[in-house]
């Protein structure tokens, strides 16, 4: 790689930044449904597999920023640098995984809740207006970066809010308690029907499947690290204004000690993101809906044992009541608005993200490909994701067959032990040994690869199910 110089980090403390997109995607049905049920089941004391997870995710995106930083790559060409075929595996998940619109479905049922207008439609419309929205933003990352974070903004503070008036003392701390218990497992958690779900609960704590991965490109555009020097992504009617992408990434020089200087400066800012704004800000909406779903079984006795007969809506038709009894007019229907909100943060992330790592590998990778602008194979990948979850809707079951979500949930808990064992290959293999990881961080990382794709076989091969 050409060597440049890397530019000065900005302060560590900060609001904004590329964690936005990796909350938009992980804010979702894992901190507002599975954790909360697994709590409502098992007890405040299993949240100690959320701590687990949750902190493995945070360790997981600063070894995935270590690469983008330094390089202004995507993990995806580290991937391809490492071994070819391993890029286009993750090619492959990603089309298998992320073409189809449950994130979106779920939020227009929900907003049908508050509107009654029929969720197909309202589904159908919000990916029109996606794709509408990304063509026409001059770059498209700032224009997300402040709608996800106002939307983000609003989720926590709102949720948080109406969890301190519905829900007691008693609820907080168990919630809190409950993380640091250990090694707790209760008999009924490894039983066929809860232990894939418990694995997959845990690869759900924060962003799951390929969002990680795709967190390098939103790096990238940042301008974080060396992705200064790379060009941003421009939407479709700016797409002529794109300017030229490298051929390939960057290096600083890693023996001048001031360049090492500003690194360190970098690795500051965002080990800020990680733990303040991604650990941080996961937790808190995880410990709100927690709260709100303790305060729900209070209100509701019968609901513990709907869950386990398997009426997986009662949950959240419980939590909307427990947000109708702080008193306060619309605040039941306030409920459904979150869940909506959820699956527009998720679906304007995901398709993104989505979008942005294909045209990044095909880019790269596919031979011809660079006689289009990177701008025009963005757009290409989004509007056919969207003509997709349009024809899924109409045509066919909006989550695809059950064969095929089952597929989809094994491979997207396959992709990220995956990920793990690729960031131990790039990081290791393809950087200058000063900006290497060190020897525990690779162990954290090696325990992520062994405990998903482990978790994911075991719940195979002993139950003959995978995660879902």
């Amino acid at each position: 790689m050409p060597i440049r110089k890397l530019p000065d980090a900005p302060p560590s403390v900060h609001i904004l930044g590329p964690t936005v997109f990796l909350l938009a995607l992980g804010v979702g049905m894992g901190e507002s449904y599975m954790w909360p049920r697994l709590v409502l089941l098992f007890g405040p004391e299993i949240r100690w597999l959320f701590l687990i997870g949750v902190t493995l995710q945070a360790v997981v995106m600063l070894e995935m920023a270590r690469y983008a930083m330094a390089t202004g790559e995507s993990i995806f060409t580290g991937a391809a640098r490492v071994f070819k075929p391993l890029m286009w595996y993750f090619f492959i998940t990603a089309l298998a995984v992320y073409i189809w619109p449950g994130h979106l479905s779920a939020g227009a049922s929900a907003f049908e809740e508050i509107t009654g207008i029929p969720w197909m439609a309202t589904a159908i419309a919000g990916l029109v207006l996606v794709g509408v929205v990304f063509s026409l933003a001059k770059v498209i990352y700032n224009f997300l970066e402040n709608v996800l974070g106002f939307l983000i903004g609003f989720l926590v503070i709102g949720t948080a809010v109406i969890a301190s008036l519905v829900g007691t003392w008693a609820d907080l701390s168990s919630t809190i308690t409950g993380m640091f218990a250990f090694g707790y497992i209760p008999a009924g958690a490894l039983s066929p029907t809860w232990f894939p779900i418990l694995v997959g609960s845990i690869a759900f704590a924060g962003p799951s499947g390929m969002q990680q991965m795709w967190y390098t490109l939103h790096l990238r555009d940042s301008g974080a690290g060396m992705g200064a020097h790379i060009p941003k992504i421009r939407g479709l009617a700016h797409a002529g204004e794109q300017e030229e992408m490298p051929a390939r990434g960057f290096m600083f020089d890693t023996d001048d000690a001031d360049e090492m200087r500003k690194w360190r400066g970098w690795r500051r800012w965002v080990t800020f993101d990680a733990v303040l704004l991604f650990w941080g800000v996961t937790m808190l909406v995880t410990i709100s809906f927690t709260v709100l779903a303790q305060a729900a079984a209070r209100q509701n006795p019968d609901l513990i044992n709907l869950l386990r007969e398997g009426d997986r809506d009662i949950a959240l038709e419980a939590m909307s009541q427990s947000f109708a009894s702080a008193g306060i007019p619309g605040l039941g229907g306030l409920f459904f608005g979150f869940i909506a909100l959820i699956g527009l943060n998720a679906t304007l992330g995901l398709f993104d993200a989505f979008s942005r790592g294909q045209a990044d590998m095909t880019y790269n990778f596919v031979p011809g490909a660079k006689r289009f602008r990177l701008s025009h194979l963005y757009a290409g990948f989004l509007w056919a994701v969207i003509i997709f979850g349009i024809l899924i809707l109409l045509f066919g079951p909006a989550d695809g067959p059950s064969a095929i979500l089952d597929t989809l949930a094994f491979l997207s808990t396959l992709a990220m032990g995956s990920y793990c064992v690729v960031l131990l290959l790039v990081n290791n293999r393809m950087l200058p040994k000063p900006i290497r990881p060190k020897l525990w961080t690779n162990l954290v990382i090696g325990f992520g690869a062994v405990f998903y794709l482990g978790m994911l076989f075991y719940s195979l091969f002993r139950f003959g199910v995978v995660v879902s």
